[in-house]
């Protein structure tokens, strides 16, 4: 897969990416702000079986963020099963280096677009810390709404957390809803 997202591009993980993803990912403040799918500390083997993860994995879902000929991070999408097969879970981080560039948002866009697309969900939605403020400034400038907070639904360091509840939905999805209820 390949999006050229402006002022990124997001693509399929390289095994060539190995040492910019342990750069990037063995960062704490990365890993303060992440579930616990991201160790830390970020070793050679973690990224090692992360990138071969990725190539067995059908469909391709989770995708390197690449500026500057470089993987500086990471966007995926995990997509719900049984009756929640029509949404899908993302989240995404980048290299602390990078931050505050747009290329969060850039990556979040494209990825929501083609997962909508691609897969033909009716809603993707992400969990962010409720004191992640810049994940949250992402996920509103990317076009994704606040539904609500989910309090005390993490631990973290050691620490129990609020989380908050974005969403896109595809405005084609609400009209779909309506013939749905209207034929019934």
């Amino acid at each position: 897969m390949h999006l050229d997202c402006g002022c990124c591009t997001v693509r399929s993980w390289r095994a060539s990416d190995l040492g910019s993803l342990v750069r990037h990912a063995n960062n704490f403040n990365i890993w303060i702000k992440m579930t616990d799918r991201i160790p830390h500390p970020y070793t050679v083997a973690d990224g090692e079986q992360w990138l071969e993860q990725n190539r067995q994995t059908q469909p391709e879902t989770h995708f390197a963020i690449e500026c500057d000929g470089e993987a500086v991070g990471g966007i995926g999408f995990d997509i719900g099963n049984d009756i929640a097969r029509c949404s899908a879970q993302i989240g995404y981080w980048l290299g602390e280096a990078l931050w505050g560039r747009g290329l969060a948002t850039a990556a979040l866009k494209g990825v929501t677009h083609y997962a909508v697309e691609t897969f033909g969900l009716a809603r993707v939605f992400a969990l962010a810390f409720a004191g992640n403020t810049a994940s949250r400034r992402v996920l509103v400038k990317a076009g994704y709404s606040l539904e609500g907070t989910l309090k005390h639904s993490a631990i973290k360091n050691g620490e129990t957390l609020d989380q908050a509840v974005y969403a896109f939905v595809p405005l084609q999805s609400h009209s779909l809803r309506a013939k749905n209820s209207v034929a019934q």
